[in-house]
């Protein structure tokens, strides 16, 4: 019995450093600190996500040089790609005006140094003096980086009108 109790722990013993050499399970592996609390983390995206609309809503593009990545690259609605600056230079023009944009149904899922953030957007405004009406499926992808969570893509889906009921 003292022999298959020894064998047990043996055992045991062997598994946890064979779990600890594990890059999946370790989480100093990548060189940052471990988050202290994964439910902070996944707060910081979702306040993140609200930033984002606010920033759109006041036509904010400093907000953009400070989260979006560099190399950050996107899809509007109707299907153009943009790049940071091209996003910037969207939400800085003079001829959208948003009265509302708000972002909810904001769900994030994180992956180590990765984050995928989902979300609807419900906006109304004018374009050119037209006023508008929409709804969109939102997706950003986050990187965290020693400066923080950075958007690195996003993909923005616009819904059919009565798909979902505006706020």
């Amino acid at each position: 019995m003292s022999r298959f109790a020894a064998l047990l722990a043996f055992a045991l013993v062997l598994s946890w450093c064979v779990y600890a050499q594990n890059p999946y399970h370790d989480p100093y592996a990548n060189g940052y600190d471990a988050p202290v609390n994964p439910e902070m983390e996944r707060e910081e995206l979702v306040n993140m996500e609200g930033e984002t609309a606010r920033a759109f809503l006041l036509n904010n593009g400093t907000f953009f040089h400070r989260v979006y990545s560099d190399d950050f690259l996107g899809t509007l609605s109707h299907g153009q790609p943009v790049d940071r600056a091209a996003l910037i230079a969207v939400v800085q023009s003079s001829d959208v005006k948003y009265q509302v944009f708000i972002a909810n149904d904001i769900k994030v899922r994180i992956y180590q140094d990765l984050a995928v953030a989902t979300c609807l957007w419900t906006t109304r405004g004018t374009f050119r003096g037209q006023r508008f009406n929409s709804q969109l499926r939102v997706t950003h992808v986050y990187v965290n980086t020693p400066r923080g969570w950075h958007v690195i893509s996003a993909q923005h889906t616009a819904l059919p009108p009565n798909v979902e009921q505006p706020l």
